[in-house]
């Protein structure tokens, strides 16, 4: 449940930036190509790695659950999907931080 609850999450925030800004974009239409094309592409990592995230905990899950069933059950130590999940953001993290510092100083 925590991993359907923390990609929904990623899905939702990166679907919302993009609607919100859209929003504002349709107030105040001076803004850049650029700005757009960047914001764009945060929303679209986000999503992507709610998706990614969703299809790599159902994996684990269901392997989990087939290991759990057999009588031989033995704990394996697999690659952690919080890890990736924490990479991932940290990229789209410093990604963003240069979007915006390169915009400020085009400005």
């Amino acid at each position: 449940m925590a991993w359907i609850r923390t990609s929904l999450s990623l899905i939702s925030f990166g679907f919302g930036l993009d609607k919100i800004i859209a929003a504002i974009r349709s107030n105040v239409s001076s803004e850049p190509g650029h700005a757009q094309l960047s914001v764009r592409l945060v929303a679209v990592a986000f999503v992507l790695t709610g998706i990614l995230s969703m299809v790599a905990a159902t994996v684990q899950h269901r392997r989990v659950i087939r290991r759990l069933r057999r009588q031989d059950y033995t704990y394996l130590e697999e690659p952690s999907i919080a890890q990736a999940t924490a990479v991932l953001l940290t990229l789209i993290g410093l990604v963003t931080l240069g979007l915006l510092v390169a915009g400020a100083l085009a400005s």
